[in-house]
């Protein structure tokens, strides 16, 4: 997966800084892709509801919108890695952006028709542009300063892309939610034909603004004077990985499913949760007022990401995402079976303890690769397309009620807790890789 980005030059040692410490201004670039993928992924929490309106969808076809999102990773990962061996990171960066904005051009055509498959072919394109983002820039970000806070860059555009997810509801339930008669409309309420064709238009504004932003950050990175990857030591390192077996370390082979059983949980909350919080029994609240408190499940996320990193300088990080797993299997069974702002709450702080999973199981997943290190890391962003089977949930949802449904997240918390107390051992570890910067 490595490749130039520019011209070459003569190798720096592994993870030096780029002369002058140029690479705290390109991080601070970077951070912002990791802020825009998590802003435009949470901004579905609030278009699903909004769409469900629309096009009077049950939740089997509601969540089939998120899954046509995730399947995007399950098929863009490999062609997005054979991308960047081909045309370098940076080039990469600036075309996964222009995907992305295309796709949300795109929104703005479905929205005119309105078009139920157009929005799934859309949203599967921006998904598209997100996934070679996810495989580009995470590598980057670990290797454009000094090795020895890697962990800490990651940690900081993952808080960045925290702060994206908090953020999005807020602009979701004003934009969407709140300029459509369905969103502010009392829940139960029929709308007339002429109502949800106003309604879907209202999508138009918020994607205008996020293709403009997109396409101006695709700009300024097509022209920033981004650090180059070296390739010094790549065909050592295929030579290397040649004789080693993935599958004869347990940490990945588990982390693997663990990846895409989390992305179940996560989505699944998220992407009921306004259609739960709205209900009469739980909040009774519009669409719009439910969207609101989404910003609550998301902040405890960066809340508990910044505390879980925090945490792990003291504890070893099996021991608290297994704690993390207990905490969230609990709180999903009091959501499941009380009612009221308890079961609200309940739901909300569940954001709280999923906040460590992916990128603790991401980086249990790793350990000990050595040179195996970008094969794993590339299944285990496959793996996220787990959120496709969210659709498994809204079929829950229809045939046993939306609270029922809630008993899958909580079934998948479980697995977490085993991946935790078992499955994250590793066996068989190997030398980590050289990587080079130029």
């Amino acid at each position: 997966m490595a490749g130039p980005i520019g011209s070459a030059a003569p190798a720096a040692p592994a993870g030096a800084p780029v002369a002058g410490g140029g690479y705290g201004k390109a991080l601070t670039l970077l951070a912002s892709l990791f802020f825009m993928w998590g802003f435009i992924t949470v901004i579905n929490n609030t278009l699903l509801p909004h769409l469900r309106s629309v096009f009077d969808l049950n939740y089997t076809q509601t969540t089939l919108i998120e899954s046509v999102w995730f399947i995007a990773y399950f098929f863009a990962s490999i062609p997005s890695a054979k991308l960047i061996e081909r045309v370098g990171y940076q080039r990469s960066l600036v075309i996964g952006l222009l995907v992305m904005a295309a796709g949300a051009l795109g929104m703005m055509l479905a929205a005119s028709l309105p078009s139920y498959g157009v929005t799934l072919l859309m949203l599967f394109v921006i998904a598209s542009g997100i996934t070679l983002l996810q495989v580009a820039a995470n590598p980057y970000v670990a290797v454009i300063g000094p090795a020895e806070t890697s962990s800490s860059r990651l940690n900081l555009v993952q808080a960045m892309n925290s702060a994206g997810t908090m953020l999005a509801p807020l602009f979701g339930a004003y934009l969407i939610l709140g300029r459509s008669r369905g969103g502010t409309a009392e829940t139960g309420t029929v709308l007339t034909q002429a109502e949800r064709l106003a309604d879907a238009q209202s999508v138009i504004l918020p994607y205008a603004l996020v293709a403009v932003v997109l396409v101006v950050l695709a700009v300024v990175i097509a022209r920033f004077p981004l650090p180059a990857m070296g390739s010094a030591t790549s065909r050592v390192a295929k030579e290397e990985r040649g004789r080693h077996s993935l599958w004869a370390h347990r940490n990945l082979v588990f982390g693997i499913p663990a990846i895409f059983i989390y992305l179940i949980a996560e989505i699944g909350v998220a992407n009921l949760f306004v259609n739960f919080v709205s209900q009469p029994e739980i909040a009774n609240i519009t669409a719009e007022q439910a969207g609101r408190y989404l910003t609550f499940l998301w902040g405890g996320m960066m809340v508990g990401r910044f505390a879980g990193s925090a945490i792990m300088q003291r504890i070893p990080a099996e021991t608290v995402l297994a704690a993390f797993s207990v905490g969230a299997f609990v709180v999903m069974l009091v959501t499941v079976f009380t009612t009221g702002p308890v079961a609200m709450w309940a739901l909300i702080s569940v954001g709280l303890f999923h906040s460590i999973m992916f990128p603790t199981i991401f980086t249990l997943g790793i350990k000990g690769l050595g040179p195996l290190t970008e094969e794993g890391s590339g299944l285990l962003i496959m793996a996220i397309a787990g959120g496709a089977l969210v659709v498994v949930q809204g079929w829950l949802a229809d045939r046993y009620g939306l609270q029922a449904s809630f008993l899958l997240t909580a079934a998948c918390e479980l697995y977490i807790l085993f991946y935790a107390l078992w499955g994250a051992k590793v066996t068989a570890p190997l030398a980590e890789p050289v990587i080079e910067t130029i």
